[in-house]
């Protein structure tokens, strides 16, 4: 398999065009080809001369990943899951909320090894990290997805991976997908979804990276947080919420502090409570997810009585609240259930 484009910048495009005695500006009209014009081979691309298309094609693939599922919900959300070179697969999902909101979510790492007990991505640990190729190309692949007429508005990093555990080359794909002469999506419609890595975060506020911050929680104390999210022993909730504070103080960035409802674990009245507690003074959104089930795990949705009465508490304690609608009940719709239900026969209960 040749290597994807991808792989190279428009500096190293450009570096390589004039080894071949090619204009500059030749660099642009391929990017406008596979980030606007939705190329999928170097054929396509007619305004190059076809001695330049030629050497491409020996060269490099525009997209190196293969679709080996595609799955479609009936409100529209639809997943794919991608074969990399090396045989490893990842999710991205592509979710068509309003008339005009198309968000794509993507995948940073092969697996994860943040260890959340009611998560699939993590349950057979992480295998590597992508590289800023390879997240791009999901982009890419989702925005095929649509017509010629509809663009992509939004990105969530929130698939499979933890984010800042990847955070050098997620940062490149970032600065790809917010190019004008890439995919042109602002930073204001970028959220990147946390587990909450403190020297992480504090390097993107030194950075100032213009992206939205949305940090997992999932318990209101360190005692049930590092059971069910184990990597919270080597941080604890003061040093991510510390972290957090100083991400918030550097970019303006309104945070968002996303909470997974588990039935009869963590959806009691006190535990809201003690999140308000918690969180109390903050510029701050929490967004609560009713548990999507996986197979294998024993985790189960909460009431809808119990995530009534959670969101009642915060309200009434003035925390900003917002419960997620779930999308893609039917397409396996938690991050890794795709993957895992192809890699290991694993089927949805």
């Amino acid at each position: 398999m040749l290597p994807s484009l991808l792989n190279l910048d428009e500096v190293q495009l450009t570096a390589w065009l004039s080894e071949r005695g090619q204009l500059a500006y030749r660099a642009a009209q391929i990017r406008e080809w596979i980030f606007s014009r939705r190329a999928s081979s170097f054929a396509e691309m007619t305004n190059l001369p076809k001695p330049l298309r030629e050497d491409l094609a020996a060269e490099f693939c525009v997209l190196s990943g293969t679709i080996t599922s595609h799955q479609q919900a009936d409100d529209g959300t639809e997943k794919l899951l991608l074969r990399l070179t090396d045989g490893q697969t990842v999710e991205c999902v592509l979710l068509r909320q309003t008339k005009l909101r198309r968000t794509i979510c993507i995948s940073t790492q092969v697996g994860c090894g943040m260890g959340c007990v009611f998560c699939a991505s993590g349950l057979d640990g992480v295998v590597r990290n992508l590289t800023a190729a390879e997240i791009v190309e999901q982009m890419l692949q989702l925005q095929r997805l649509l017509p010629a007429e509809e663009r992509l508005s939004h990105i969530v990093v929130m698939g499979m991976g933890e984010p800042l555990a990847n955070v050098d080359q997620l940062l490149i794909a970032l600065r790809t997908a917010g190019d004008e002469k890439g995919l042109g999506i602002s930073a204001r419609r970028i959220t990147i979804s946390t587990v909450g890595l403190p020297q992480a975060l504090h390097r993107l506020a030194r950075e100032n990276a213009p992206y939205h911050l949305a940090v997992s929680l999932h318990a209101p104390d360190d005692e049930l947080r590092t059971q069910l999210v184990p990597v919270n022993k080597n941080t604890g909730l003061s040093a991510i919420l510390e972290s957090a504070d100083a991400y918030f103080a550097a970019t303006g960035r309104r945070l968002t502090f996303e909470y997974v409802l588990l039935g009869g674990i963590n959806d009691a009245p006190q535990q809201a409570r003690a999140l308000a507690n918690l969180l109390r003074g903050r510029e701050a959104l929490i967004n609560l997810i009713p548990y999507n089930p996986v197979a294998g795990l024993p985790y189960k949705t909460p009431s809808r009585r119990a995530v009534d009465e959670f969101t009642d508490i915060l309200e009434r304690a003035e925390i900003r609240v917002k419960v997620r609608r779930r999308k893609g009940d039917r397409i396996d719709a938690a991050c890794g259930q795709l993957r895992r239900k192809v890699e290991s026969g694993v089927s949805k209960p």
